[in-house]
């Protein structure tokens, strides 16, 4: 039996150098992993909720997951469609929450810890959502930095991003790097999996699963097209030029506040520095300047630009349409 943090490694150094991710529907044999699983999840108060069946984190038992890596061993597991819920919001709304069943959840924590240990290196570095070490701070973080001399904010929002993920997209984008057709049956099998609503059984057509602990990776997955995009068709064309150009107004200005100093006139200089203070000192028209930075958190970006509010609207309809 391999070591679970070394299996993990390798994979995450397969990942950095954009190497395909071969034979990894083997790797749920391994008990280490239900284990490392286990210990995340058990806190949560989740894990004692039931899903469509009486399955929950009580009683677990190491004869559970060796029957579950039985069935794995054998491609005899199925996933059980969620049992969903609507939890009221402050608004007056509800939203819909999905509840798995807790064999359901262990075993997507496992493909989790194997998927991110993969994608998490190649992920950009615009992205913060749902990801180790990266959040809301981080995101902020990067916006304050990053997004200095910003003219125009572009802010997006995918509408119903995790209920609308086409199948077909994911997995095609899952097919590009996991070369193991068991372990991709198994991820489109749980994206079809379904749930039920008041006991009644519903078809899960698009998106991914309500309340899956593997979705915000899926999701990510997917959202990478995006990333990607921008960083190959917007930056490069929206960022040029080391800094703006000294606006003529504001170097005038400085020259009569050094002038009238150095005739010590300092009643004038003052006067004169008053009006340096309401002038740019840089050109906000320069032509030759640009400068466009991209933050995502989960399914919301932003899009911090320095340029001309016309250049800013193109931005806007060239990302919206493409």
């Amino acid at each position: 039996m391999q070591n679970a943090e070394a299996v993990l490694n390798v994979i995450r150094e397969r990942g950095s150098k954009g190497l395909p991710l071969e034979r990894v529907y083997r790797q749920l044999f391994n008990p280490q992993f239900y284990l490392m699983a286990y210990a995340r999840l058990y806190r949560n108060a989740g894990a004692m909720t039931p899903g469509t069946t009486e399955d929950t984190v009580d009683a677990m038992s190491m004869a559970k997951i060796e029957k579950l890596i039985a069935l794995l061993r054998e491609e005899r597991f199925r996933w059980t469609p969620v049992r969903r819920v609507e939890i009221p919001k402050k608004n007056g709304k509800t939203r819909p929450l999905g509840i798995p069943t807790w064999t359901d959840k262990l075993l997507q924590e496992v493909m989790r810890l194997l998927l991110e240990a993969y994608y998490e290196p190649q992920f950009s570095e615009h992205s913060h959502g749902f990801r180790p070490e990266r959040g809301c701070h981080t995101a902020l973080l990067d916006v304050t930095r990053n997004g200095k001399g910003t003219k125009w904010f572009i802010e997006g929002d995918i509408k119903g991003c995790f209920d609308n993920i086409d199948h077909q997209v994911l997995m095609s984008k899952l097919r590009e790097h996991i070369h193991d057709n068991r372990f991709l049956r198994l991820v489109e099998g749980l994206l079809k999996a379904g749930y039920l609503r008041q006991w009644q059984y519903h078809k899960s057509l698009s998106g991914t699963p309500q309340g899956g602990v593997i979705s915000p990776l899926l999701a990510n997955i997917c959202l990478d097209i995006l990333d990607k995009f921008v960083e190959s068709d917007l930056l490069p064309v929206h960022t040029r030029g080391k800094k703006r150009r000294r606006n003529p107004e504001w170097n005038q200005a400085t020259c009569r506040v050094k002038y009238y100093r150095k005739r010590d006139r300092p009643d004038i200089a003052h006067e004169w520095d008053k009006v340096r203070r309401q002038i740019p000192s840089c050109d906000v028209t320069d032509p030759d300047f640009r400068r466009l930075h991209y933050v995502r958190y989960a399914d919301d970006f932003l899009l911090c630009f320095a340029g001309p509010k016309r250049e800013a609207e193109e931005i806007k309809q060239y990302i919206a349409t493409a």
